[in-house]
């Protein structure tokens, strides 16, 4: 188990599906949390799981697409825990289209919260750990970052900006002691994004998971369990040598 003792972490997204596995795993590795959902209902679920494991645990409500929300949501966990030690940036939502039926929409929606969210969230917890010439963000991107899928344009231009920016961070303050990483998971099942994307997928007419899975090497999905141990991992000292890194965890469906 990765020893997060004695650091606080922030997870955004927290309420539900992979955001709610990770903030659990750091939890389970001694860490406490900062959890920043929409989702108050599902954030204080979270919460009241990480309470039982004997963990601080603060939940600020509000839209990582807001500036100013996301500097109170900020301001609330630090007064409350501390320093934050670790930020992972995995609030995102996905809307599957053929690129000719993208509307302005859905296109400005997706890159206000996958993409936007990441910096505004960035900005924010960057300079206390600056300060302290420590600290460890991971970014929750995925495969089709790496990868152009068809009507899946707009969220996939999210993920590979999430991906650049990742890089970007990870050379600009890897000399102040601060690692950034991002995970790119593929298919994966038991959260709400995914039963959504099932349902556009069936009105496009696409395939559905268990079609899709036939053309994985390891011949299943992934699971929000899976992503977390990841993050725990990059979120440790254990990876004190890697930054800047996309980790695919994709059951070999993607490889680079």
């Amino acid at each position: 188990m990765d020893d997060l003792t004695n650091t606080v972490a922030l997870v955004t997204g927290a309420g539900a599906g992979i955001g709610r596995a990770i903030a659990l795993r750091l939890a389970m590795g001694g860490a406490d949390l900062g959890l920043f959902d929409l989702n108050t209902a599902g954030a204080n679920a979270t919460a009241e799981a990480i309470a039982a494991l004997g963990r601080r645990v603060v939940v600020a409500e509000g839209n990582v697409a807001s500036r100013a929300e996301v500097l109170r949501g900020v301001e609330t966990i630090a007064n409350a825990l501390g320093q934050i030690d670790i930020l992972v940036n995995n609030a995102g939502i996905l809307r599957t289209a053929a690129f000719l039926d993208v509307t302005e929409e859905d296109w400005r929606r997706m890159f206000a919260i996958n993409l936007d969210g990441v910096f505004h969230f960035s900005q924010a917890v960057l300079p206390a750990m600056v300060a302290r010439r420590s600290g460890a963000i991971v970014n929750v991107s995925s495969w089709t970052g790496k990868k152009g899928v068809p009507n899946h344009a707009a969220y996939g231009a999210t993920k590979a900006a999430i991906i650049n920016l990742t890089q970007s961070l990870a050379g600009e303050f890897g000399n102040l002691g601060i690692r950034v990483n991002a995970v790119c998971p593929g298919i994966i099942v038991d959260t709400e994004m995914r039963a959504e994307a099932e349902e556009m997928n069936r009105a496009q007419g696409l395939p559905d998971v268990a079609t899709r899975v036939q053309a994985i090497p390891l011949r299943r999905a992934g699971t929000p369990d899976e992503i977390a141990e990841l993050v725990a991992f990059l979120a440790s000292n254990r990876a004190a040598y890697m930054t800047g890194q996309a980790i695919n965890v994709t059951g070999g469906h993607w490889m680079n």
